[in-house]
């Protein structure tokens, strides 16, 4: 619809009064002269969306917590990884789960070498597994985004800024990406293999999603709505990464796969094959693999 020119004059006289309608900002008042053109143009749809992307711009806070247990050979250099992102973490969450070894004096000594970087070592001794030291770490990161490692993994310097990335979609609820193994022969076409693998399985298989809990991230909001409905698992039948997929996307929660968020881990990893997910569909308790008890999506 196009305005008249009397009706443009209007508008135009109302926005050159910004205190009639209590605009005291000037950029505020830049904007709305900005929308008051383009209604004029027939163009408010279009500037409407560039609005919201440009609201959507605003820098995610990422948190990211390492579940830990006798991780003092790998440790240090995870958090160096951490560290030296090209966007900086807004929080750094060690859980550390009943360790014997150097790890919890590691970590504090990275605290204290790094006052200016919001570092936070939690104890989860309740119970010995994953799934708890994990769920230990969620349920105290204050930000928007949980980015998820493991002890071993060396995130690449783009990884937080990839992360903060993705989740301008306001679609997305969870991602995850590749891992190479740093530690093992054939590193490299392994790694395309392992990519080549994860990328055609979220595209094919139209019925689940994964995650690989050495490279994910999630919106807080979204763990908050599935978190009561995920396993424990202190039995450990199960892989605490692929049962959050699971549920997740049971109560339609979109999970993306994003080829460039890359994290290194150790060899160790290689015996979690990502056709993994499909074994552990069976062992999934009733109520999870039910669709009736949907959760509201949020975003």
């Amino acid at each position: 619809m196009l305005l008249s020119g009397d009706n443009r004059r209007g508008l135009e006289e109302v926005f050159d009064h910004p205190r009639e309608r209590h605009v005291s900002n000037p950029n505020a008042l830049a904007g709305i002269r900005c929308t008051a053109d383009a209604f004029a143009s027939g163009r408010l749809g279009a500037t409407l969306r560039s609005s919201a992307a440009i609201a959507m711009s605003q820098q995610l806070s990422v948190a990211i917590v390492i579940p830990a247990h006798n991780e003092e050979r790998f440790i240090g250099k995870c958090l160096d990884a951490c560290l030296s992102q090209t966007s900086a973490p807004d929080e750094i969450i060690v859980v550390n789960n009943k360790s014997s070894d150097n790890t919890v004096s590691i970590v504090r000594r990275y605290q204290e070498e790094n006052p200016h970087i919001d570092i936070r070592l939690l104890n989860q001794n309740e119970h010995l597994g994953i799934a708890p030291t994990r769920n230990c770490g969620f349920d105290h990161a204050r930000s928007q985004i949980i980015g998820r490692i493991d002890a071993d993994s060396v995130v690449d310097t783009d990884w937080v800024e990839t992360i903060r990335q993705c989740f301008q979609d306001s679609a997305i609820d969870a991602v995850t990406g590749p891992v190479h193994y740093y530690d093992i022969p054939l590193r490299g076409p392994i790694f395309r293999i392992d990519r080549m693998v994860r990328r055609n399985l979220h595209r094919t298989a139209t019925d689940q999603r994964f995650l690989l809990g050495a490279n994910m991230a999630i919106r807080t909001s979204a763990w908050q709505a599935v978190r009561h409905l995920t396993q424990l698992d202190l039995e450990d039948r199960l892989h605490e990464d692929i049962d959050l997929a699971l549920t997740l996307f049971k109560n339609n929660f979109e999970i993306a796969y994003e080829s460039t968020m890359v994290v290194g881990a150790s060899g160790r990893r290689v015996e979690c094959s990502p056709l993994d997910f499909f074994a552990t569909r069976r062992v999934i308790p009733g109520r999870q693999r039910r669709t009736a008890s949907r959760v509201v999506r949020h975003v």
